[in-house]
């Protein structure tokens, strides 16, 4: 470890040599792909900076405790020594976890998709809340909303809507969103108070690239239509609204929302690519599902992840046996503490592994 650690240290000085070349800092793409790069190795550095800071001290308090000492300073140097010895313990667990390798995907915005699934008019109004809920939690990191397909329900709520989530760490944080989310409350349309589950599924899939996924023009066919809103009725006459087929696998998108056909093409386009892209990772998943073992899940969206029961204002998250009696502030947007915990324990599984290995 400490052979990467230098290696890494290295790494990281010779680029600050490299930002200060005036080459480099007139050559815009260079310049950034530098500076990100640094920026991805500063944690690590600055630890194990530290962790050699603290191992020097620590080896000249072990030969200071070796020389002839009075009591009191063999026991200020025996305090030292611990200290230095727990802090120097921490560090090394510390970079430990610096150094497990870094999902590809944690620094892209996200595509989220949400739809109503059993359960009806109840199900697509849960999609509603759900989707509040993301709206509002996105607004506490300063990440950007756009939506970019909704289909609406004849009582208000969704019964499919696509969105995307821009800002930094968008997929690190919504990445374990995806899933099956069931709800227990009594729906607006029982009228015996009896309460009802139903379900909607959440997919979470980062924004890809053209250059990630090429989609030639001879594999999709392109429809236009009248866009429309709730109930079926037309909103606008013309055929700005676009419908996107991927032929080869079947995959299609969809978008009304822009203000003209071009704008919906493109988000179609970018929708289509995450499906097509999320498709491969599935099926390269599925080749070693036998060996994965995770209990943060598999991103399938049928998943069931979690569910929120009004009656007891309960949240329970059934992939790590989390639960918060919360559930009005989690559907505020207060959902650090579940995220959170479900990071800590992919990280945890993923340092296990690393071990194992």
């Amino acid at each position: 470890m400490l052979d990467r650690l230098q290696a890494l240290a290295d790494r990281y000085e010779k680029l600050s040599e490299l930002l200060c070349d005036p080459d480099v800092s007139s050559d815009p793409k260079r310049l950034r792909e530098l500076s990100k790069e640094q920026s991805d190795l500063q944690a690590p550095y600055e630890a194990y900076t530290e962790y050699k800071q603290v191992s020097e001290q620590l080896d000249d308090a072990k030969v200071m405790q070796g020389e002839k000492l009075d009591d009191e300073m063999r026991e200020m140097v025996k305090m030292e020594i611990d200290e230095l010895s727990t802090r120097k313990e921490e560090l090394e667990a510390h970079i430990q976890f610096l150094l497990l390798p870094k999902d590809p995907n944690d620094d892209k915005n996200v595509i989220v998709e949400i739809r109503g699934a059993a359960g009806g008019d109840e199900a697509a109004l849960f999609a509603s809340d759900l989707y509040r809920m993301y709206m509002k939690y996105a607004d506490t990191q300063g990440w950007r909303v756009e939506l970019m397909e909704a289909s609406e329900s004849d009582l208000g709520g969704f019964k499919e809507v696509i969105f995307m989530v821009t800002g930094k760490g968008a997929y690190s944080k919504l990445k374990f969103e995806s899933g099956a989310h069931r709800v227990q409350r009594i729906p607006v349309t029982e009228s015996g108070g009896r309460i009802h589950t139903s379900t909607s599924t959440v997919a979470v899939m980062p924004e890809v690239e053209e250059v990630e996924v090429e989609i030639l023009d001879k594999d999709i066919r392109v429809d236009t239509y009248c866009s429309s809103g709730a109930g079926g009725q037309s909103v606008n006459t013309t055929k700005s609204a676009v419908r996107v087929l991927h032929v080869p696998t079947g995959i299609m998108a969809q978008c009304q929302d822009g203000k003209s056909q071009n704008e919906n093409k493109a988000k179609a386009l970018q929708v289509l690519r995450a499906r097509i892209s999320d498709l491969h990772r599935q099926e390269e998943e599925a080749k070693y599902a036998g060996e994965r073992k995770s209990k943060v899940g598999t991103g399938d969206r049928s998943e069931r992840i979690r569910t929120y029961n009004y009656p007891q204002s309960r949240v329970t998250d059934h992939r790590i046996g989390l639960t918060l009696h919360k559930l009005d502030s989690v559907l505020n947007g207060d959902m650090e503490e579940i995220i959170n915990a479900l990071t800590l324990t992919a990280q945890t599984e993923l340092m296990e592994r690393e071990n194992l290995a």
